[in-house]
């Protein structure tokens, strides 16, 4: 469904962001893309939903391709008409409206008939969004403005979604709750990019995994197999073997290991 191949990014034809980033995103799956702050995952999300030459730097080389279309330079409002939505980082939701005028907000390229069948959608996937259809949603929990956020891109009905930290500053039980969310979307024939940190939470419902560090891919394969790395264990989850102080993802001691995942 999504092919990014070598992509670059140069901000302010100063700064390499991305470094020849080369992911894919299969029909029906989800997949996670593990990195700390300032890996570049957030470059990577905006650059695949067209965000990123409009308002952050510039794609000075590879391609992004959608459904075996290139869409590398098309504009985003066309990005989102071919099935491309997104939940950034934050929510960023529209404080001042309800909840109904968000999700409304969110369909606007949805006629009449398309907008019913996704609001019930919507509703179902989040009983307390229904609860509180008419609520003004700054006033809402953190929570509940995540749900709110997720609803909205899906009121598009897309074929992709992409989310940027869904668990942020969510508590563990409602963290569980969004992973169940996620899977349920999943299980409805939408393809999920999963942006995360959270590296128990994303690979544990992903079908493929990828690590990021610096603009470049360091890792990728089957999440199972990533979750029991030592690397990943160490810098994601905190736990060492021997006890010892935690320590970069690009510590020598670990290059010969992962240069083999990259070969």
């Amino acid at each position: 469904m999504l092919t990014v191949e070598n992509l670059e990014v140069v901000y302010n034809d100063v700064v390499l962001v991305l470094r020849g980033l080369s992911l894919e995103v299969g029909d029906g799956q989800i997949v996670a893309l593990l990195g700390a702050n300032g890996a570049g995952k957030t470059t990577t999300m905006r650059a695949i939903s067209g965000l990123l030459e409009v308002h952050e730097g510039d794609i000075t080389k590879g391609s992004i391709h959608f459904g075996g279309t290139d869409i590398t330079h098309l504009d985003p409002s066309v990005r989102v008409k071919m099935g491309i939505s997104q939940v950034m980082e934050g929510r960023r939701i529209f404080a001042e409206l309800t909840v109904d005028e968000n999700l409304t907000a969110g369909a606007y390229t949805t006629d009449g008939k398309d907008f019913d069948r996704q609001y019930d959608r919507v509703m179902t996937l989040f009983p307390r969004l229904a609860e509180r259809h008419k609520s003004v949603a700054g006033y809402m929990s953190g929570g509940e403005q995540q749900m709110l956020a997720i609803g909205r891109a899906l009121m598009q009905d897309p074929e992709l979604l992409i989310l940027d930290e869904p668990s942020l500053g969510l508590a563990p039980k409602l963290v569980q709750q969004m992973k169940e969310i996620i899977v349920e979307i999943n299980g409805h024939g939408t393809s999920v990019l999963l942006i995360e940190q959270n590296a128990n939470m994303a690979l544990s419902i992903a079908h493929h995994g990828y690590v990021m560090e610096t603009g470049k891919l360091v890792m990728d394969g089957d999440p199972k197999k990533l979750l029991k790395d030592e690397d990943v264990q160490e810098f994601y989850l905190g736990l060492r073997s021997d006890g010892g102080e935690r320590k970069s993802f690009r510590d020598v001691k670990h290059y010969k290991r992962r240069k083999r995942w990259l070969s």
